[in-house]
């Protein structure tokens, strides 16, 4: 699941949701779903209501109420993260079926919104950055660290674009071309690399140090150039243009590392690149939280 969490409003009513990168969707609260159809004002009445509304489905056999993933959130009410209830567009559409609403339109019409919204953001690159340069100013990173993430953004796209030229579509198939580039150029696979750094659902390159970033980008942009010149067709010949692309950043990291004495791959994480609460902008507002 993305790093990305958004509390977003329907008719001054708090959403909590979070994006999923891998699958280009919102997930929901379901809590708060059922807070905006039933109008509740209360949280703990929103959460009876699920709770109770949960048992009724599971009796019933629906598959929503069995299966529903969970997220850690900020709750509304302590500040703290707890696991919650959350469910894709498909699963809220499920559960404003069972909820008598005069909401219930007007709430899918705001769904649609959101999602074109994102969808809209990943179409226009510019849209995209904009939104994640706000994100991470809003979470506290550096400005150095922040021009420095957007362009390896810039140059995911630029990769993933050639991958899609060439014929590679499943999601699947980007994720083996983005582990055999990881694995090559740092030793690691993607979830190696993350429990190296001690991380679960955050996402791997916001935890990633700038000397990381840039033999990542150099892999990434190596490879796009490649690709550009011998237009690889199919899963196969991408991967050999995307290892050749990744081969470079090796090499390029073992003379650094020759040079500094020490690995580049690190365990340090995003909170080594967050601001201290007095250098943020408007702190008695971040303080509150």
């Amino acid at each position: 699941m993305s790093d990305i969490e958004k509390v977003q409003l329907f008719e001054n009513k708090k959403v909590r949701t979070a994006w999923d990168e891998e699958k280009q969707e919102w997930f929901f609260s379901i809590v708060d779903v059922c807070g905006v159809l039933t109008d509740s004002k209360d949280y703990n009445t929103s959460r009876k209501y699920w709770s109770k509304l949960k048992e009724r489905l599971i009796a019933e056999g629906n598959q929503l109420a069995t299966n529903c993933l969970q997220l850690k959130m900020v709750s509304p009410k302590d500040g703290k993260r707890y696991s919650t209830d959350v469910a894709d567009m498909e699963g809220v559409f499920r559960v404003i079926q069972s909820i008598p609403s005069k909401k219930a339109e007007p709430f899918k019409i705001w769904m649609a919104q959101v999602a074109a919204e994102r969808i809209n953001q990943a179409i226009d690159p510019e849209r995209s950055i904009d939104q994640a340069i706000a994100d991470y100013r809003r979470l506290g990173y550096s400005e150095a660290w922040i021009t420095q993430r957007i362009k390896t953004i810039e140059i995911r796209k630029s990769l993933t674009d050639e991958w899609k030229r060439g014929g590679v579509t499943q999601e699947v198939d980007f994720a083996f071309l983005t582990d055999l580039m990881s694995k090559t150029w740092s030793g690691l696979t993607t979830r190696e690399y993350k429990k190296y750094k001690g991380l679960t659902k955050e996402n791997l390159r916001d935890n990633m140090t700038n000397m990381e970033l840039l033999l990542n980008a150099l892999a990434e942009e190596t490879a796009t150039e490649l690709s550009k010149q011998r237009n690889p067709e199919g899963l196969s010949e991408n991967a050999g243009v995307a290892k050749e692309g990744a081969e470079v950043a090796k090499t390029a990291r073992h003379e650094v590392e020759k040079r500094l004495g020490h690995s580049v791959v690190s365990r340090e994480k995003a909170i080594d690149h967050i601001k201290s609460p007095e250098e943020l902008p408007f702190p008695d507002e971040q303080k509150q939280g």
